[in-house]
């Protein structure tokens, strides 16, 4: 073999290489040294305070070498640890499976004072408090979160010493106490969320003074006070969420200067006063999702709420706005949802909201609106769900063109002043209503019977009308029927055909039934036969049935209210009822029950409320909880009955 010499082109390719092997043995060297002995030690104790992990990744911390670690990442310029990342883990589909991770936060954690990063969210299940020492020894640190821990006590003061802090994220853990009144000299946070604690006290001010946040989120906690005076000089602030908490005190006027925000909810407190909204167009431009429901907030809707045109969702449910809706919501373009119920706003619904054509829930429940109804609203080809219940609309019949709107699928018309019979073009909808509440009206007649041609139907309320007749057959259809309420009727016969329904789903598909204050005669011999085991609140009260209760009644294991009050019911309570575990509201009274209270009932532990007076039962009341912790006024008007909470037995 002939060895050649190199040429300067090959010699220069040569030495490339050379370089290449000499960096890649130094990086080996660098990769193969042991961590730091404080970033060792932090890293031990903490995995020593854990007391099961059954997601396996810190029995994979072995050896001197923390730097190779699952969730541990260090440096590669100075070796030292920068980040622990070690959130909850995830499936293919993004669900949450919990790590059954418990123990402390150790102090030593501490001694990684190169930290940039702790990540530790969702680990479900870390306890204890936030060493007080934190930040005096993580000057470094850039995001730290523990989400979905279980930490307590106070957030402590140290924090605020994290001066490169930009995310903290401490929600829905068990934090008390006051936020910091310093946490406005954490200048380079862009996103606090403490949200879902039980964190008191008021909003410090000092938090106006992180003019580089972005997000706020401090709901679901209980705050007081009122919302910082100064709040809109977070002008990089794109969303704020104060909500459930206690704030009292006016929306302040500030609150306009928000120029980057896009989502503003501070529902669920005490707030009052009027709404705050721009003055002039281009204030809060970006402000796509406001809600303000359950306050205490008065005055009118401003016509300036035009001027929000990039909304999309709208709530001012549930305050105590007067005067009539502005003609300006019709600007807003985006807004798909819309909801003021329970107000006390007047006057008729303007024209101007059938161009609101992305429109897909409107709600205007519960105020005082006037008829008729502007035509306009025939153009929502995208309306999903209509709630005009409770006003002042006098509509005597259903409009035939709200049959038209192509994508209804939930209409609420209870108290609107109907008369008649339920008009058979509602049978258009047959396909797609999912549904339907007509209840506190004037309707009469039957209930008919193309009403089980409405295949898709889960919901249907008839409640407070003036139906007479048997409830029709064809109600069996109603295969994916989960909530029936036909109280307060003059209907008869036999209530044997609602238990008959078979769900095309395995379990049966209803969950609440009331027919209660009807004059059904029938025996309930169907009950709990077939097709109900979800049944949750059943109610039969105030109608004429009679016989016994069957024992299929036990097989309701779902059932949490059962209410068989003022009918003529008789014979042995079942003892098979004590299997029915959660019942929590149980009503039996002025029946014709006889012989003795099952000493199985002590089964039923779950019971909160309970009557069974004005019956012909006998004997001692069973001796334990909950029997012997309900008044006398369970049991009064039966001459049989004794023993705790009534007189003693005699012997």
């Amino acid at each position: 073999m002939t060895i050649h010499s190199f040429t300067a082109k090959e010699g220069k390719m040569g030495a490339q290489v050379l370089w290449f092997l000499v960096l890649l043995t130094l990086t080996t060297i660098c990769e193969s040294k042991s961590c730091h002995p404080n970033d060792l030690k932090g890293l031990q104790d903490f995995k020593a305070g854990i007391h099961s992990d059954s997601s396996g990744r810190l029995g994979k911390w072995i050896g001197r070498d923390c730097c190779k670690w699952e969730g541990v990442y260090c440096s590669n310029e100075t070796g030292r640890v920068v980040r622990i990342s070690l959130p909850g883990l995830y499936t293919s589909g993004d669900a949450p499976v919990q790590s059954a991770m418990a123990g402390e936060l150790s102090p030593s954690i501490t001694l990684l004072n190169f930290l940039e990063v702790i990540d530790m969210g969702e680990l479900v299940g870390l306890t204890g408090k936030i060493p007080p020492s934190i930040g005096l020894h993580l000057p470094h640190l850039r995001k730290l979160n523990f989400l979905g821990n279980k930490f307590t006590g106070a957030l402590p003061e140290s924090i605020c010493k994290l001066s490169k802090l930009e995310e903290l994220y401490l929600q829905e853990n068990g934090f008390s106490g006051f936020l910091p009144s310093c946490i406005g000299g954490v200048k380079n946070l862009r996103r606090l969320d403490v949200h879902s604690n039980k964190l008191s006290g008021v909003i410090p001010e000092s938090i106006t003074s992180l003019t580089n946040l972005e997000s706020l989120c401090l709901q679901d906690n209980f705050l007081s006070g009122n919302i910082p005076e100064n709040i809109g000089t977070l002008q990089l602030l794109k969303e704020l969420d104060l909500s459930n908490n206690s704030l009292t005190g006016i929306i302040p006027r500030s609150i306009v200067k928000l120029y980057s925000i896009s989502i503003l909810y501070l529902n669920a407190n005490q707030l009052e006063g009027e709404i705050p909204l721009p003055s002039k167009p281009g204030q809060l431009s970006s402000l796509s999702f406001l809600r303000l429901q359950n306050n205490r907030l008065s005055g009118t809707i401003p016509k300036s709420i035009g001027y929000l045109t990039s909304l999309q969702r709208l709530s001012l449910a549930n305050n105590q706005l007067k005067g009539s809706i502005p003609s300006s919501l019709g600007n807003l373009k985006s807004l798909t949802e819309l909801y003021l119920s329970y107000n006390q706003l007047s006057g008729q619904l303007p024209r101007s909201i059938g161009g609101i054509s992305e429109l897909l829930f409107l709600s205007i429940s519960h105020n005082m609106i006037e008829g008729p109804l502007p035509h306009e609203i025939s153009s929502l080809s995208n309306l999903q769900s209509l709630d005009l219940s409770f006003n002042h609309l006098n509509m005597s019949v259903i409009p035939k063109w709200l049959m038209q709107l192509p994508s209804l699928s939930r209409i609420y018309l209870a108290g609107c002043g109907i008369h008649g019979e339920i008009p058979d073009y509602i049978q258009s909808l047959a396909k797609s209503l999912l549904e339907l509440d007509l209840s506190a009206n004037h309707l009469s007649g039957r209930i008919p019977a193309w009403i089980g041609s409405l295949s898709q139907l889960y919901s249907l309320n008839l409640s407070k009308n003036k139906f007479v007749s048997e409830i029709p057959s064809t109600v069996t259809n109603l295969e994916i029927l989960g909530v029936l309420d036909l109280h307060s009727n003059k209907l008869e016969g036999s209530v044997n055909a609602v238990f008959q329904m078979k769900s095309r789903f395995e379990g049966g598909s209803l969950t609440y039934l009331d027919l209660s204050d009807n004059s059904f005669s029938s025996v309930v011999e169907q009950i709990g036969m077939g097709g109900q085991e979800h049944i949750r609140h059943l109610n039969l009260s105030h109608n004429f049935l009679k016989g016994r209760l069957p024992t299929s009644i036990g097989t309701l294991k779902s059932l949490e209210t059962l209410d068989l009050s003022y009918n003529g019911l008789g014979s042995n309570l079942p003892t098979s009822l004590a299997n029915v575990t959660i019942l929590e509201r149980l009503m039996l009274h002025k029946n014709q029950f006889t012989g003795r209270i099952p000493e199985e009932f002590l089964k039923l532990k779950n019971l909160k409320e309970l009557n069974l007076s004005d019956n012909l039962l006998e004997g001692k009341i069973p001796n334990g909880k909950p029997f012997i912790d309900f008044s006398q006024r369970s049991y009064t008007g039966n001459r049989g009955l004794c023993g705790k909470p009534l007189p003693p037995c005699k012997s």
